[in-house]
């Protein structure tokens, strides 16, 4: 696992999917956390990602850097616990204008079933589950 995240902090910008109802929806995102073993990313309650990722927890995720891709499909599971934002905005110094590990907003998730496949057009694809 910790070759997907070193992957995402290198790319700095990877595009996370969701669904709202029958429509897919892709946004840049650039979170990406180790805590207690786990991949965490990091979002807002008020924003709709929030409400699509509750609504249905499947998502995918991909990253591109140096001539390889990174998917990574999984579920996410919310962790509310304060020591896991905190855990998330040291590792993001920059979102402390924004968020705080104890306002109402700050929402963080982390992956489990998770699949992650490095791949490029130069060789064969490697998985990477966790």
């Amino acid at each position: 696992m910790q070759k997907v995240v070193d992957f995402l902090k290198d790319a700095g910008t990877y595009y996370l999917a969701t669904v709202d109802g029958d429509q897919p929806r892709v946004r840049p995102f650039g979170t990406a956390n180790v805590f207690e073993g786990r991949l965490y990313i990091q979002t807002g309650k008020v924003k709709p990602v929030s409400r699509q990722i509750h609504a249905n927890p499947k998502v995918e995720l991909c990253a591109f850097k140096d001539g390889t891709w990174l998917r990574v499909a999984g579920e996410l599971v919310e962790d509310p616990r304060r020591e896991a934002k905190q855990s998330m905005l040291d590792a993001y110094p920059s979102l402390a204008g924004m968020y705080s590990a104890d306002d109402d907003n700050t929402e963080v998730f982390y992956f489990q079933n998770a699949s992650a496949t490095f791949a490029s057009f130069a060789g064969e694809p490697e998985v990477v589950t966790f």
